[in-house]
């Protein structure tokens, strides 16, 4: 138990090590000042800018910062989509992998330009070397960069500055923050171990004498854009629980502080471009502390482990199923609440595995949202949470709330409630429609209150831009791959519109000098309140599920292990 916990601090304090440097180094990117880069990444994007046709990088109104979002996504979602029913044609595909069914073809495509990369495959079955590398990992760039595009665009907004260039945004999240990190990631990962090829599978001889096919490819820099991007998305069908994704101990704790670096940077990246550094630590550390809550539910139930198997062996175990014996318990509980915190979706174990404590963290993170977040968006979501907060503690004290000395009215309230109703909306009724049918539709393995908990977490993680899942369930059918599409489209796409307007509006106010009666934001009792906020909101939307699901499964467990105690 001590070895566990002290991998998990270990971890933890990297994170708050790291974090910091991050976000101001971002903060100089987007604010146009000198950085180490500058030499060689200036020339590079004139470039860019030059072929793109926006070398003037004029600001956008939201209207087209909108459309901007979603032309260049359509574009490069039909592009993937092409490829991927063309791959038997195209090179790079040592195995001769066929095209896959049309409609898991759309479900990749729209999962990865959605930096979701829910997958209903097995990457080294399905895809060739060529789409995973041509057309998956240069979605995992542009919609990792589109997500922090947005999030700048929004704290530019919420300060009173104008939007910003969407495309020059863009290019500068990949060239100054997703490509640097992700080179010297890549080459960090193949000294450690992940294998770089395009050679096609190893054969071997076992020792009964049968053939071996071991599949393997150009896995390193895929790995560390899927991490540092919040893709998700494995070259491999076990994701990060394969040796070859994730080999060993050091690559497992490099890439999940990887995942974390980023989101948790951004927040500070806030701070310093709102000139607000306090209020950015005070929201990092309301975070954070959710954050370790999450890992200390999940740790505890994995390592009390299943009370019934305890009963079996007459001594209490942690709960090692569906877990690589390399991380064990306490790293497979960081692991999960690390990539359903900050949306990115790979995964060390199985989550479906997990405790009932683990599958209500999993799931709170995926609801909630926040815990970092999504690539750039979970910043910007906690941001609408804290309008929300002014907005209600204005209500209090009978006075017009302000946020950043701008007045909150009734069309930002509006877009801020769009923004939070389009994830449960996107969750909750087509997961009641599938639940309604479930020998129909769902293909739930497990029945009772998990197979709840698995057709909910498959539309949770495709509504919150997650990709994980609670695996047994049999979704790679046209119901599951269209379905699950819908929530990708309405999760990523109607907040992100809503969030861009929310800031060309705040963006558009005119600043209201502080009097004695302002609230001020960055101070330890507002955040506070927003923390209460973010619980009460988030419980009063999804706790029913919680309670249908891994709740009641706790419960269902406890019962059945006093029984069989008490028959003993």
């Amino acid at each position: 138990m001590t070895q566990g916990f002290f991998q998990l601090a270990i971890a933890l304090a990297i994170l708050l090590s790291v974090a910091p440097f991050l976000g101001r180094y971002m903060a100089r990117v987007f604010m146009g000042q000198k950085t180490l880069l500058d030499p060689i990444a200036i020339p590079l994007e004139r470039l860019l800018f030059t072929i793109g046709g926006f070398a003037n990088q004029s600001s956008m109104t939201g209207r087209k910062y909108v459309s901007a979002v979603l032309v260049s996504n359509l574009v490069m979602g039909i592009l993937v989509f092409f490829i991927f029913l063309l791959q038997r044609a195209l090179p790079l595909n040592p195995t001769n992998l066929t095209a896959p069914s049309w409609h898991l073809a759309l479900h990749t495509a729209i999962s990865f330009v959605t930096n979701t990369n829910q997958q209903h495959y097995s990457g080294e079955t399905t895809y060739s070397y060529f789409s995973q590398v041509g057309a998956l990992g240069f979605l995992m760039f542009t919609s990792a960069a589109t997500g922090i595009a947005v999030a700048i665009a929004f704290i530019r907004g919420l300060t009173g500055n104008a939007l910003g260039n969407f495309y020059v945004d863009l290019t500068l999240s990949i060239t100054r923050i997703l490509l640097p990190i992700s080179i010297v990631g890549a080459i960090v990962l193949v000294i450690a171990g992940v294998p770089e090829t395009f050679a096609g599978p190893a054969v071997a001889q076992t020792l009964e004498g049968a053939t071996q096919y071991i599949a393997r490819g150009p896995v390193a820099h895929f790995e560390i854009i899927k991490e540092l991007g919040e893709n998700g998305g494995g070259f491999f069908g076990i994701n990060s629980a394969h040796p070859y994704e994730n080999p060993n101990n050091f690559v497992n704790l490099f890439t999940n502080i990887i995942m974390l670096i980023i989101p948790a940077g951004l927040i500070l990246t806030y701070g310093i471009m709102a000139r607000k550094p306090r209020q950015g630590w005070l929201i990092f550390g309301m975070v954070f502390i959710f954050y370790v809550l999450m890992v200390g539910i999940t740790a505890y139930g994995e390592y009390v482990g299943n009370p019934l198997v305890n009963n079996i062996l007459g001594e209490q175990v942690p709960n090692l199923e569906g877990k690589e014996v390399r991380f064990g318990w306490a790293l497979t509980a960081l692991w999960a609440v690390s990539t359903t915190g900050t949306m990115c979706g790979a995964v060390n174990g199985m989550h479906d595995s997990l405790m009932p404590p683990g599958g209500f963290a999993t799931l709170s993170d995926i609801f909630l949202q926040i815990i970092w977040g999504g690539q750039g968006t979970g910043t910007a979501y906690l941001f609408v949470f804290l309008i929300l907060t002014v907005f209600l503690t204005g209500l209090m004290v009978g006075r017009t709330p302000e946020f950043l000395s701008r007045k909150i009215e009734k069309r930002e309230i509006v877009l801020s409630s769009i923004i939070l109703l389009a994830h449960p909306i996107a969750i909750l009724i087509p997961g009641a429609v599938t639940l309604a049918f479930p020998e129909a539709l769902a293909g739930i393995s497990n029945p009772g209150f998990h197979g709840v908990s698995q057709v909910i977490y498959e539309y949770a993680s495709a509504a919150a831009n997650n990709g994980s899942g609670f695996e047994g369930l049999g979704d790679n059918t046209l119901w599951w791959n269209l379905s699950t599409s819908f929530s990708l489209i309405v999760g990523r796409y109607v907040p992100i519109i809503a969030l861009i307007y929310l800031a060309d509006s705040m963006a558009q106010k005119q600043s209201v000098p502080e009097t004695a009666g302002t609230l001020y934001t960055d101070s330890f009792l507002f955040t506070g309140v927003t923390a209460g906020t973010i619980l009460i909101l988030g419980a009063l939307t999804f706790l029913p599920v919680l309670a249908l699901g891994p709740i009641a499964e706790g419960f269902a467990i406890a019962k059945a292990a006093a029984e069989v105690t008490a028959g003993l």
